[in-house]
C-alpha cells in the first residue's frame, strides 16, 4: 500500500478539536479514531498511527446504508478491527453511479479543497469544467481549477482567461507543470493547516504525477503521454489518501470518463445565469416566449453565450430527471413497506 503514514499523528491527517468533540461518545465506548485511506472490496485501510490498519465495516453499518468512504473519520474497535461508527461528514463529493440512476457514489468525504484538473492543450473543455464546478460547490469544499501540463503549450494564458469566464473570481485558476515545478507553490499553499484536497479530472490529466511532485518522490505509478496527441494513460485504479511531507492530505482518484451529477449547486456555478433570470419581468418566466425575458435579451446582445445557457439548461434537466427517478423509487419503497405492515397487522388480528 502506497501510503506514507509512518509516525504521523492524527492532526497531520486533519484531526482537530471539532472532530475530537464529535468523537467523544465513541471514545467513551472504547473505540479509537482513524481515517479511511483506501477502500477495498469489503475492507478498508485505515490511517491511525505508525502503520495502516486493515479493517472491515460492522454489518450494522451496511444495513443502515452508512458504510464509510475514503476520507471518512471512523470509530474502530481495536479488539475486533471492525469499524463501528462513522462521524458525520463535513463535506462530501458525490456523483451518480454509472449503472444505477438512484444510487449515490461518494468520491471523497471531508475534503476542504476540490482540485478540478484539466490538462493542456487537448483535455481543456469549459463545458465539462462547468459540470465539475457545479458538483464541487454542492460538496461544501472550495473548488480550485488546476490547468496542468502547461509546458506542452507555448502560451497558456488564453486557457486561464477562458476558465476565468466561468469562475468569476470565486474559484482560483492555477496553471501548473509538475515537470518544471511551475505553479506547485500555489498548489501547496492550499494544504496549509493540514487541509485535505481531492484531485478530480479525466484519465491522463496528470493527477498521479502531481501527487508525486507534491510528495517529492515517485510514490504513485504514472505513464508517459502519447507523443501524437499528448494524451495521458489511465494509471490510478482506486481512491487513496496520501499524506504530504509538509502537512496536509491529498486524495488521488481514478480518472472520470463521464461525470453524472448526483446533486449540484447551479446557483453558485452559474451565478451569472441566475442573476439574469432574476431580472425577468415574470418570476415564473420559462425564458421562451414571455415578454421582458432578461435571459433572451442577454442571449441576443451577447452578454450570455448560447453555449453557457445550453449547458445550464442541460444540467437543470438532468437534475430534475434524477429527482423524479429518486421520488418514484421512494414512493415504491414506501408502498412496499406499507403493504408489509398491513400484512403484519392482518396476521396479528387473526
Amino acid at each position: 500500500m502506497n501510503l506514507p503514514l509512518t509516525d504521523s499523528p492524527l492532526e497531520r491527517l486533519g484531526w482537530d478539536d471539532g472532530w475530537e468533540a464529535a468523537f467523544a461518545e465513541h471514545r467513551a465506548a472504547g473505540l479509537i479514531p482513524a481515517r479511511v485511506a483506501v477502500q477495498h472490496r469489503g475492507a478498508y485501510d485505515l490511517a491511525h498511527g505508525p502503520d495502516p490498519i486493515r479493517a472491515a465495516a460492522a454489518a450494522r453499518l451496511a444495513r443502515e446504508d452508512r458504510l464509510p468512504a475514503v476520507g471518512d473519520w471512523v470509530g474502530l474497535d481495536p479488539e475486533t478491527t471492525l469499524v463501528e461508527a462513522v462521524l458525520p461528514r463535513r463535506t462530501v463529493l458525490s456523483r451518480k453511479e454509472a449503472l444505477n440512476a438512484t444510487r449515490e457514489q461518494v468520491l471523497a468525504a471531508n475534503v476542504d479543497v476540490a482540485f478540478l484538473i484539466q490538462s493542456l492543450p487537448l483535455d481543456f473543455n469549459v463545458r465539462r469544467l462547468e459540470r465539475y464546478l457545479a458538483m464541487a460547490w454542492e460538496s461544501g469544499a472550495q473548488p480550485v481549477v488546476l490547468l496542468t501540463k502547461i509546458d506542452l503549450v507555448d502560451d497558456y494564458s488564453p486557457f486561464v482567461a477562458e476558465a476565468e469566464t466561468i469562475t468569476f473570481g470565486a474559484c482560483p485558476v492555477h496553471p501548473v507543470s509538475a515537470h518544471s515545478g511551475d505553479g506547485l507553490d500555489e498548489v501547496r499553499a492550499w494544504f496549509r493547516g493540514n487541509r485535505t484536497a481531492v484531485l478530480v479530472g479525466s484519465s491522463g490529466v496528470g493527477k498521479s504525477t502531481l501527487v508525486n511532485a507534491l510528495v517529492g518522490e515517485e510514490l504513485l505509478e504514472t505513464q508517459a503521454v502519447r507523443e501524437e496527441d499528448h494524451a495521458g494513460r489511465h494509471t490510478t485504479t482506486r481512491r487513496e489518501l496520501v499524506l504530504l511531507p509538509t502537512g496536509g492530505v491529498v486524495l488521488d482518484t481514478p480518472g472520470i470518463r463521464e461525470l453524472q451529477l448526483w446533486d449540484a449547486d447551479l446557483d453558485q456555478a452559474f451565478g451569472d445565469v441566475e442573476e439574469f433570470a432574476l431580472r425577468c419581468r415574470f418570476s415564473d418566466c420559462s425564458h421562451r416566449t414571455e415578454p421582458g425575458c432578461a435571459i433572451r435579451t442577454a442571449l441576443r446582445d451577447g452578454s450570455l453565450s448560447a453555449d453557457r445557457w445550453t449547458s445550464y439548461v442541460k444540467l437543470q434537466r438532468e437534475l430534475r430527471a434524477l429527482e423524479i427517478r429518486r421520488n418514484h423509487l421512494l414512493r415504491r419503497e414506501q408502498l412496499r413497506e406499507y403493504k408489509i405492515r398491513a400484512r403484519q397487522h392482518r396476521s396479528k388480528r387473526r
